[in-house]
């Protein structure tokens, strides 16, 4: 295995589902511009409330990718 260098970044992604999806969701909009993703971890999670139901979640995670050669 050869050694690697990764960048982090910060993403919040929603989702009127689950805490997954918005996840899920976060994820798939960096894949458009963001190459090479490795992982991830879940740093924060929170939501709203209307009704007296979740009306939608926000999830933030940091994302670790490898720089291009």
């Amino acid at each position: 295995m050869s050694d690697k260098v990764y960048k982090h970044i910060q993403l919040t992604g929603t989702s009127s589902k689950s805490i997954e999806d918005a996840v899920n969701t976060a994820v798939a909009r960096a894949a458009k511009s963001v190459h090479n993703m490795r992982w991830f971890e879940v740093l924060d999670s929170r939501g709203t409330i209307e009704d007296g139901k979740v009306g939608q979640w926000q999830t933030t995670i940091r994302v670790g990718f490898t720089l291009d050669d």
